[in-house]
């Protein structure tokens, strides 16, 4: 499996409990010296200023180990969601901007911190109609770590991922970070020529997440966005009749090879990879939009089908999401922005573009959701 820029940015590390890391978490995946932190951030970064967020920064902890997922019950608040969205976009209050007309949208004048119940049921339907939703403005990198992630389990059980840094004491936090002063980006293109790596996060769970929660630190001054793609107009824009050969099929989505990459690099593995099926076309609880559910980081292969059978159709997939540009989102990162997305309906990746060394820094915090199903074919 290759990496993806997230997956790179947060396992390419070595064994170190307390101590966070300096720096380059990328490329060649060379060995990296543990660097004590002051209290002002990092230190030792070659003029480089300290992170603004030291708190935040990653460390690994080869001593955590968690037990395997248990099933659980999801609530889906956007059921009970007013699709007028009257306490999330108050009429005179609230800048709506779509950035397609299916997928996207940038919102200034609420803070989500602030929002009701009513509101956090709002957002979940609202993120689930547009698919990605960028929010300006927001205090969310500023809130306590405890209160970003009592907020953020409003909307499922909190996921902790196997192999990526946290903050400490934070397991449930998934960082992405590349260090300041790091310069290896060119390295990273030595046998790559491109960053794009489409994926839905940690897909092989069993129940995977469903609205995920991205807030920026740090940034570059250009570069460093993120791209969406609209899985359920990807659908759409099918045949009636291979859309109806796509139902019924299952595909197998495998924690392994991430496990075995993190590994390899000297990085951590908190709980045993696991391997689930979950159907090709899976249906939405809010929307009832039917997407498709196949992804190049941890889709293996299609049950039932053979070798030959199984990698010709997952291409074709994988080839139709990435090149389909015309219900795809780019979100362009500003301080104090809050990226709110619907991993059952969307694929993304990272782009590694920037070279000046400057730092990316975001914290993502990831609710589980329902198990994926599938509704009949209704042509």
């Amino acid at each position: 499996m290759a990496p993806s820029a997230v997956e790179v940015e947060t396992t390419t590390v070595p064994d170190v409990a307390t101590l966070k890391l300096q720096a380059s978490h990328s490329g060649p995946y060379k060995e990296l010296a543990a660097t004590k932190y002051d209290a002002d951030g990092e230190a030792g970064l070659k003029g480089h200023s300290a992170a603004k967020y030291p708190h935040y920064l990653p460390t690994w902890d080869r001593t955590q180990k968690y037990a395997p997922l248990e099933p659980f019950e999801h609530r889906e608040h956007g059921k009970d969601a007013d699709p007028s969205y009257p306490n999330l976009l108050p009429r005179g209050a609230v800048s709506v901007t779509d950035l397609t007309p299916t997928i996207g949208t940038e919102v200034r004048g609420v803070q989500l911190s602030t929002l009701t119940a009513a509101g956090k049921d709002e957002l979940a339907r609202f993120v689930a109609e547009r698919k990605v939703v960028a929010f300006r403005d927001q205090d969310f990198a500023d809130l306590p770590i405890e209160d970003a992630l009592e907020y953020g389990s409003y909307f499922g059980r909190h996921h902790i991922h196997p192999t990526s840094g946290a903050p400490p004491n934070y397991p449930e936090i998934h960082l992405v970070h590349r260090g300041a002063g790091d310069n290896s980006v060119d390295q990273f293109f030595a046998n790559r020529t491109s960053s794009v790596a489409w994926h839905s996060d940690v897909s092989y769970e069993q129940q995977p997440p469903g609205t995920t929660f991205l807030y920026v630190l740090e940034r570059p001054s250009a570069g460093g966005d993120t791209l969406f793609v609209d899985a359920a107009e990807a659908y759409r824009r099918l045949s009636p009749a291979f859309r109806q050969r796509l139902h019924g099929l299952r595909a197998t989505h495998s924690a392994a090879e991430q496990a075995r990459s993190s590994l390899a690099r000297g990085g951590v593995l908190r709980r045993e990879p696991v391997v689930n099926e979950h159907p090709l076309i899976r249906t939405h609880p809010v929307t009832g939009e039917k997407a498709i559910y196949v992804n190049p980081q941890f889709t293996r292969d299609i049950v039932g089908l053979k070798k030959e059978e199984s990698d010709a159709l997952l291409k074709f997939l994988y080839d139709h999401l990435a090149y389909g540009a015309d219900f795809q989102a780019r979100v362009k990162w500003e301080e104090r922005t809050v990226v709110v997305w619907d991993n059952r309906v969307t694929q993304h990746s990272a782009l590694v573009d920037w070279k000046d060394g400057q730092r990316r820094h975001l914290a993502r915090i990831t609710p589980q959701a329902e198990r994926p199903f599938e509704t009949p074919f209704e042509g």
